[in-house]
Parts: structure tokens; C-alpha cells; sequence
């Protein structure tokens, strides 16, 4: 077995710590008592206290967990379908290419490209109907356009690797398409399906760019009010709310991947 050379050690570690060392230093930083500065002056809770008894930040939040939540349910539902089309269907060889490039250009299109887009899309509908005003309606659509995306290629992973000899099984045994799905594939598939799921979420929980171009003056989530409050200064609170936002970011990416590892098992 071939051991690593000290300097590929050593350039890891740098780039683990120049990636990690500014969050710690906002964790650090939010149980400071001191309100401005980098000087330590002891230990406190009170930011964490305070956060909760903000209005500003709890309704925020509030309307960050009913985006995510939302836009996750509808994302994975549509996701989950469009996999298995894609997956199951006989498509031809140009239209499953066609198909998997159209299913690659939301992850990897810029977000203010497709933020762009998405506030011409919903000028023309606004002129059809008022429920397309910038707010939590259109915030929902814009996080659901780049959330399928996510979710149909985790599913579609989970889907390659069942493979379908198990089909082919329940099929020679007599399986309707429903009693297929509902008791054979679903069960196979749910790993995947909550791994996207949880991996959409995420990505909701933590967009600016999307939210920003799309959001109403009644629609405000956590990374917009974190970005207008660091634009008049930064306080101990922001501070308290940036660190627990990373760190359910983290407990969500870190399920993902054990539904993923899980899967593979």
C-alpha cells in the first residue's frame, strides 16, 4: 500500500483549515460576551437567548423552514418521478442524452444565471395573475426549479444501483405495475429519495441568490436577513445565527451522505 507524501498531507490539512477555520471563528465568537471585536472577555449563552427572543429572526426562520419544507416536498415528488422515467423509460440514445443534459444544466448553471431568468419568467405570469408577486410563491417555484435537479440524480444513483433484475423478479411473479411500485421499488428506492430530499432541503436552507431576486417585503429568510445585517455591522447575534445555521446545514449533509453510504451497502 502506497503511503501519501507529507506534502499532499500537509496541503490537505492547509485547505481543511482555510475552508473551516472562519466558521469556528464565528462559533467562537457567539459565545464571546463581548459585543464588539475579536478580544475574548469570558463565556455566555445570552447571544443564543437573545436570538430567540428577536420577532425579526424568529420570523425569518419561520418563513426559511416553510420554504425548505415546501419546496422539498414538491422537488422531491417531482424529482423522484422524473428519475424513474428517465431510468425506467426505452428513450432512445439522443433523447436519454438529450434528457441527462437538460437534467445536468440546473447543478451546474450559475445561481444569479437562473435568478435572472426566473424574474423575467415571473414578470410575463405577474401580468396573468397577482399570485405570481415577488414573495413566498415565486421564492417556492424558483428553490423547486433547481431542487428536481438534485433529487432526480440521487434518486436516479439508487435506481442504477437496484438495477432491474429485481423487477424482472416481481414481474415473473405476477406484480401489477401499483403493487411493483408501492411494494417492491418505493421500499428499494427510499433511501435515495430521502437523501435528495434531505440534500434539497439544504440547499434551500442556505440560497441567497435565488431568494434574494425572487423574496417580498413579507418573505424575508435567514441568509437575507444575515446579509442585511451584516451590511450595518456585525453583532454577537448574527454571529449565534450564523453558527446554527451551519451547523444544521451540517447535521443535514452529514445524513445525506449516511443514507448515501447506507445505500451502497
Amino acid at each position: 500500500m502506497r503511503k501519501t507524501h507529507p506534502v499532499v498531507k500537509g496541503l490537505a490539512l492547509l485547505t481543511v483549515w482555510f475552508l473551516y477555520l472562519p466558521l469556528l471563528g464565528v462559533a467562537v465568537c457567539s459565545f464571546n460576551t463581548a459585543k464588539d471585536g475579536w478580544v475574548w472577555k469570558g463565556f455566555t449563552f445570552d447571544w443564543y437567548v437573545k436570538l430567540f427572543d428577536n420577532d425579526w429572526i424568529l420570523n425569518a426562520a419561520w418563513n426559511t423552514l416553510v420554504l425548505g419544507l415546501v419546496s422539498t416536498v414538491i422537488a422531491t415528488v417531482i424529482g423522484t418521478v422524473l428519475a424513474v422515467g428517465i431510468n425506467r423509460f426505452p428513450w432512445g440514445r439522443k433523447t436519454n442524452s438529450f434528457l441527462n443534459t437538460m437534467l445536468n444544466i440546473p447543478v451546474v448553471i450559475p445561481d444569479i444565471v437562473m435568478a435572472g431568468s426566473l424574474v423575467v419568467v415571473f414578470g410575463i405570469l405577474r401580468e396573468v395573475s397577482s399570485i405570481f408577486d415577488m414573495g413566498m410563491v415565486d421564492m417556492i417555484i424558483g428553490h423547486v426549479t433547481f431542487q428536481i435537479a438534485f433529487v432526480a440524480l440521487v434518486v436516479r444513483s439508487r435506481l442504477t444501483l437496484i438495477g432491474q433484475d429485481v423487477e424482472e423478479a416481481a414481474r415473473d411473479l405476477f406484480a401489477s405495475n401499483w403493487y411493483l411500485m408501492r411494494k417492491v421499488m418505493l421500499p428499494l428506492m427510499m433511501p435515495g429519495i430521502v437523501a435528495g430530499a434531505m440534500l434539497a432541503f439544504t440547499l434551500s436552507l442556505d440560497d441567497f441568490v435565488i431568494s434574494f431576486f425572487l423574496s417580498g417585503p413579507d418573505s424575508q429568510t435567514l441568509p437575507l436577513y444575515i446579509y442585511a445585517s451584516v451590511r450595518r455591522g456585525v453583532t454577537p447575534q448574527i454571529h449565534a445565527l450564523s453558527t446554527l445555521v451551519v451547523l444544521v446545514t451540517v447535521v443535514l449533509v452529514v445524513g445525506a451522505q449516511f443514507l448515501s453510504k447506507k445505500e451502497e451497502a
